[in-house]
C-alpha cells in the first residue's frame, strides 16, 4: 500500500510548507495548490521526486500531477495543516477571453457533473449487457426499476447543470435548481402534451410559450443561469436590507424563469437543434472527420483543458438522438492508444523507475485516465505523443467509416464499452465489435510507432 503521508509531507516541504500554502483541492488526477509564493516551490526537486509524474503551473494554481491516487494524496495533505478549498479567481488581466472564456465556462459547469453521468450511464451499459444475454427483459419489473435509475441522471439534467452553473456564476445553486426544475415540471409537461393534442397553445403574460420538451437539456439552463448572475446581484444591490432574503429569490425566480419558458429556453433548444443538425450533416456526408480528428488530437486538447468544452456537444447528440459519435468513439480510441505508447516506453527503456511509470500509466489510459500517461511518457519523451496520435486517429478514422456511436455517456476507456450496446436493440452488436476493433488498431499502431521511434532517455 502506498504511503500517502510521506509523499504528502515531501510534496508540502518542497513547496515551501504550510505557512506557504493558502489552500488545497484535487482533481482525478492532480493536487492543485495555491501558493503565497510559488519562487519558494523547489519545483525541479519536486517533478524528480518519486510518487509525482509533473508540475504544472497554470494561472494562480500549483498542480503536481499524481495520478488516480491524487484525491488519497489530498487527504493526506489536508491532514498535515489548516487549509482552505481551493477556489480561485483570476486577475482581470488574466482572465481569459474570446472562445477560450467560453469553453472554460462550459468545461467549469460540466466537469463536477461528470460523475454522475458516468454512474447513469454505466449503469445503462450493464443494463444492455444484461438483456442481450437473457438475464433480464424489458417486460420485468427490474428492468424497468434500473431503467429509470439510469435514466435519472440525464433526465434531471437541467437541474443538475443549473446548481453547477450557479458555483460557476456565483450566485445561489438552489434559485439556479429551482429554476431547472421548473423547466421539467410535469404540470409544464402535462401542459405541452395537452396543448398539442388540442392544437392550442400556452402564453404567459400575454407571452407565448414554446411547445418544446427541457428534459435532458443543457443550454437553456445554462442561459437561464446567466441571467441570474446579472439579476441577483441587481436586485441584491437595490433591495432593501430587511427585504433581501424574501425579494431577492423571489424576483429572480420571477424574472429568470419567465425568460427562461419566454426566451431563453426556446434559444437554448434551437441552438442545441442547430448543433445536432450540423453534426447529422458532417454524419451524412464525411462521418469519418470528427472522430479521426478526436481520435488524433484528444491529447492536445486535454492539455489544453479544452475536452471538457468539447463533451457537451456529446451530450447533446446522446439526448436528441440516442446515440454520441461526436465526442465519445474518438475519445475512446486516443486513451487507448495513450496506453498503447505507454506500454511501448515501459519495454523499450533502460531506466527502472521509467519503466515502472510507463507500465502503471499503460494501464490507467486504457481504462480512461489518461493524465498520468499524457504528463508523465508521453509528453516529456515526445515519441509516445506522436505514436498516440497516428494510432488514435487510424483507429478514429475506422470508427467513422463503419458510423459507430456509443449509447450511454461514460468515461472513455475500455471499461466503457458496454456503452457501445444499443439498448434498443441490445442484440445487434455490429457497435460493440466495432468498437472493440478500434481499440486494438488504436493501441497496436500506438505501440509499433512508439516502439519503432525509441525514446531518448538522456536528461529526463
Amino acid at each position: 500500500m502506498a504511503d500517502y503521508k510521506a509523499l504528502a509531507e515531501t510534496i508540502l516541504e518542497l513547496v515551501g510548507g504550510e505557512e506557504n500554502v493558502t489552500s488545497v483541492g484535487h482533481c482525478a488526477t492532480r493536487l492543485r495548490l495555491v501558493l503565497k509564493d510559488e519562487a519558494k516551490a523547489k519545483t525541479a526537486e519536486l517533478k524528480s521526486t518519486k510518487g509525482v509524474i509533473d508540475v504544472v503551473q497554470a494561472g494562480e494554481q500549483y498542480q503536481v500531477v499524481i495520478g488516480p491516487a491524487a484525491a488519497d494524496v489530498c487527504i493526506a495533505v489536508q491532514g498535515l495543516g489548516h487549509f482552505g478549498v481551493v477556489e480561485v479567481v483570476e486577475d482581470e488581466d488574466e482572465q481569459k477571453k474570446g472562445i477560450a472564456a467560453v469553453l472554460d465556462v462550459i468545461a467549469g459547469i460540466f466537469f463536477p457533473v461528470v460523475p454522475a453521468m458516468v454512474g447513469g450511464g454505466m449503469l445503462k451499459a450493464i443494463m444492455a449487457i444484461l438483456v442481450a444475454v437473457g438475464v433480464l427483459t424489458r417486460e420485468m419489473s427490474t428492468f424497468q426499476m434500473l431503467n429509470f435509475m439510469g435514466d435519472a441522471c440525464f433526465y434531471f439534467m437541467p437541474v443538475l447543470i443549473g446548481v453547477s452553473a450557479a458555483e460557476k456564476f456565483k450566485v445561489n445553486k438552489y434559485v439556479a435548481g429551482a429554476l431547472g426544475g421548473m423547466l421539467i415540471s410535469p404540470t409544464f409537461i402535462s401542459m405541452v402534451a395537452a396543448a398539442k393534442e388540442a392544437g392550442t397553445g400556452i402564453a404567459l403574460f400575454g407571452i407565448p410559450v414554446q411547445l418544446v420538451s427541457y428534459a435532458s437539456s443543457v443550454i437553456p439552463i445554462i442561459l437561464t443561469v446567466w441571467l441570474q448572475s446579472y439579476v441577483e446581484p441587481f436586485v441584491r444591490k437595490h433591495c432593501f436590507e430587511a427585504g433581501r432574503m424574501i425579494f431577492v429569490p423571489m424576483i429572480t425566480t420571477l424574472v429568470c424563469g419567465i425568460a427562461a419558458f419566454c426566451a431563453l429556453g426556446p434559444i437554448g433548444m434551437w441552438v442545441g437543434n442547430g448543433l445536432g443538425a450540423f453534426f447529422d450533416l458532417l454524419n451524412n456526408y464525411v462521418p469519418w472527420l470528427v472522430p479521426t480528428l478526436m481520435g488524433a488530437f484528444t491529447p492536445l486538447l486535454v492539455m489544453c483543458g479544452m475536452h471538457y468544452g468539447i463533451i457537451p456537444m456529446g451530450i447533446q447528440q446522446l439526448a436528441a438522438t440516442g446515440v454520441d459519435t461526436i465526442v465519445g468513439p474518438g475519445m475512446l480510441v486516443s486513451n487507448v492508444a495513450q496506453g498503447g505508447s505507454s506500454l511501448a516506453v515501459a519495454l523499450k527503456a533502460k531506466g527502472a523507475d521509467l519503466k515502472s511509470l510507463a507500465a502503471s500509466c499503460s494501464l490507467t489510459a486504457v481504462l480512461g485516465i489518461t493524465e498520468p500517461a499524457l504528463y508523465g511518457v508521453n509528453i516529456p519523451y515526445k515519441t509516445p505523443l506522436i505514436g498516440a496520435m497516428v494510432g488514435g486517429g487510424v483507429a478514429g478514422l475506422f470508427l467513422g467509416i463503419m458510423k459507430v456511436g456509443r449509447f450511454a455517456q461514460v468515461a472513455p476507456g475500455l471499461l466503457a464499452l458496454p456503452s457501445y450496446i444499443n439498448p434498443e436493440d441490445p442484440t445487434n452488436m455490429h457497435a460493440l465489435i466495432c468498437a472493440c476493433i478500434a481499440c486494438a488498431i488504436a493501441f497496436a499502431i500506438a505501440f509499433a510507432v512508439t516502439f519503432v521511434m525509441g525514446i531518448e532517455e538522456k536528461g529526463k
